[in-house]
């Protein structure tokens, strides 16, 4: 009895026997004996070649085999891009596979992982389906990054998205921030030349220039704190207290220039500086506000004493003019005798002569009673 086997146009097919490979079979109807030990495995050209419980290796023997079949080696270093018809179908790892020619044309992309970075050579279109396989570095617009093969610096990356093959080299970066930055020095204790201590808020504003000098420093913040530190030291212990208060500003100008002296050591670039604060100790901050105090008491005399002395020598002019012409003379004491009508209720005029001459009676009489009361009110023996 025979036993028939059809293979398909799309379908290929291996002989065994007695459970080892003989060859490959054609499309086409096969029969064989039921009691013989041939057997037939039929594979479909649209999957991998791959079969089960046997090496590739086995097969690779038959030279008609591999005619029909695109096999791949991808080293240990390496990752396979595989492509069908010119289009992406999976990324392989390292080892051997076989793909049937038969409908589909199979291409190969190897890829050195020793080499991480990905170049031109892989489509970007592709990538986002690299999952697994691929690191992602973005550098963001207002940053540059240093690039690191297994701690070994490579480059300096600017802004971007980059790209590296997961594999034997472990890839870093390291970022840079290149927007303006701000230093502040807040209550540092200093000592002025006639030793006052004193404490200082102060700011300075910087931006980073030269990222791989960044790197080489450790604790780089720190670092530029105490230079800051240093320079104001140096500064405020040259002057008095009272020479540090007027020349406030002046310091400012003094710190941004010793600072950008040192700049290229640290690859920063120092914008501007400033101080925020002096804070005086209480003891020193009382006696200055006494000077002060003081200080405004003597402006305010000395103000009062110009305003009398202005007051006394207005006076004194009028007074001249008055005497050189009666009409002023009168005009002024209309402008008394006016202010005094302002002061009283009710008026009563008898006797004979104008208004005028009435009131001069009037004021007269108010001026003689005033004098006597005074005369009075005197100690005996005074005259």
């Amino acid at each position: 009895m025979l036993k028939k086997v059809i293979i398909k146009a799309d379908e290929r097919g291996l002989l065994f026997r007695k459970g080892s490979y003989a060859k490959h079979l054609q499309p086409g109807t096969y029969r064989t004996s039921v009691f013989s030990d041939d057997t037939i495995t039929i594979m479909n050209v649209a999957k991998p070649f791959d079969v089960a419980g046997k090496e590739l290796q086995l097969f690779l023997q038959d030279s008609q085999l591999v005619e029909e079949l695109a096999v791949v080696d991808v080293a240990d270093h390496e990752y396979a891009l595989h492509y069908a018809d010119g289009k992406f179908i999976s990324i392989l790892k390292p080892g051997v596979y076989a793909y049937w020619k038969a409908w589909k044309k199979h291409s190969f992309t190897h890829v050195d992982t020793g080499k991480p970075e990905i170049t031109g050579e892989v489509d970007a279109a592709i990538l986002p389906r690299l999952n697994g396989y691929v690191q992602t570095i973005e550098v963001a617009s207002y940053e540059s990054a240093l690039l690191y093969f297994n701690n070994v610096l490579q480059r300096e990356l600017h802004p971007g998205k980059y790209y590296f093959w997961r594999g034997p080299v472990a890839v870093t970066a390291k970022p840079a921030d290149l927007r303006q930055q701000q230093l502040d020095m807040t209550g540092q204790e200093m000592l002025t030349e006639d030793k006052v201590t004193l404490r200082l808020n102060f700011v300075c504003q910087y931006r980073i220039v030269d990222p791989l000098k960044i790197m080489a420093i450790k604790s780089f913040d720190d670092q530029i704190y105490i230079v800051l530190q240093l320079i104001l030291r140096e500064y405020v212990g040259t002057l008095k207290l009272d020479e540090l208060l007027r020349m406030k500003q002046e310091i400012a100008a003094f710190v941004l220039a010793r600072l950008n002296e040192k700049s290229g050591q640290y690859g920063v670039q120092f914008i501007s500086a400033g101080v925020k604060d002096i804070i005086l100790p209480g003891e020193i901050r009382d006696i200055m506000n006494t000077v002060l105090l003081a200080e405004k008491k003597a402006q305010a005399m000395i103000i009062t004493r110009r305003e009398e002395t202005a007051s006394t020598r207005s006076l004194l002019n009028t007074a001249k003019l008055m005497d050189e012409n009666h009409t002023l003379y009168r005009l002024k004491e209309l402008e008394f005798l006016e202010k005094i009508c302002e002061k009283v209720g009710t008026i009563s005029l008898t006797g004979g002569g104008n208004l005028l001459e009435q009131l001069n009676a009037l004021a007269n009489a108010a001026q003689r009673h005033s004098s006597s009361r005074l005369a009075d009110s005197s100690p005996r023996g005074e005259s």
